[in-house]
């Protein structure tokens, strides 16, 4: 029987069609909500976890119980879009719909609603500019005009090295360090078109500034979001509340016992 993909790729437009196909039809948000075979993503395009990502495929199993498989899509799938370079082909995510028993269309329906998830390859920095109000208001504005002047590229496009891909994005909430943007997994915020740049130029050196305390770093040297007048409450870090160690003592938990404790 032919699976999903495949006769989903043979309805669809090729990648020699992209323009004629962007013309007919809409899309919601940033990406297409279909798949275009392009010669290095098609169903029969080879991607397997490497031996050391099963493990960790095993281990976000045994978290659910063994007829709720399907709860680790989203984990997975994350797991899979690292792999292979930021983005996640077709054959990707049929490996992870086959390793949790569901119909493709299942995965695929939790890649294309999930802007996490990167249908398209994108550059070894993938800049999501944030351009909502508060943003937009601070001068994001200012700072995608500074990122598509050094890098040569425009918003949604890719420099030709695959170094940088830049792609505007609703809200980020990290609205009380505007103007700022997410690379890759991390935040860097309160920028402005001087460090924009250094930080454009640290990474192609290969070093990103590291995170700050909180895990985000405000470009103008302050910390997390306090304001200008520095810390002005929280002094002292909140006893966090107790929890019984014994709980855990054997390193694991068994997701059928705690459905069961939970009366489901």
């Amino acid at each position: 029987m032919m699976s999903a993909a495949r006769l989903l790729a043979r309805r669809l437009p090729s990648a020699a069609n992209r323009a004629n196909a962007a013309g007919q039809l809409r899309s919601m948000g940033h990406a297409q909500s279909f798949h275009i075979n392009t010669p290095d993503n098609t169903p029969e395009t080879y991607f397997d976890f490497t031996e050391e990502n099963y493990q960790y495929v095993n281990k976000v199993l045994s978290k659910y119980p063994a007829n709720y498989k399907q709860s680790a899509i989203i984990p997975l799938l994350d797991l899979a879009q690292r792999q292979h370079g930021g983005w996640l082909p077709v054959a990707a995510m049929d490996k992870v719909a086959s390793i949790v028993e569901a119909a493709p269309s299942r995965v695929y329906e939790v890649a294309s609603f999930y802007t996490m998830f990167n249908r398209t390859k994108v550059g070894k920095y993938f800049i999501q500019l944030c351009g909502t109000t508060p943003c937009m208001i601070c001068g994001s504005e200012d700072i995608k005009k500074t990122i598509e002047k050094h890098l040569g590229i425009k918003n949604g496009e890719t420099t030709k090295d695959g170094m940088f891909t830049l792609l505007e994005v609703e809200c980020l909430g990290a609205c009380a360090n505007a103007p700022m943007v997410q690379l890759n997994d991390d935040y860097y915020e309160c920028l402005t078109p001087k460090t924009m740049v250094e930080l454009l130029e640290a990474c192609k050196e290969g070093k990103p500034p590291a995170m700050g305390k909180w895990g985000s770093l405000p470009m103008n040297g302050q910390v997390s979001c306090e304001g200008p007048l520095g810390k002005t409450s929280l002094w002292e870090v909140p006893e966090p509340p107790k929890v019984n160690v014994e709980r855990f003592k054997d390193g694991a938990v068994d997701p059928a016992s705690v459905k069961a404790h939970m009366s489901y």
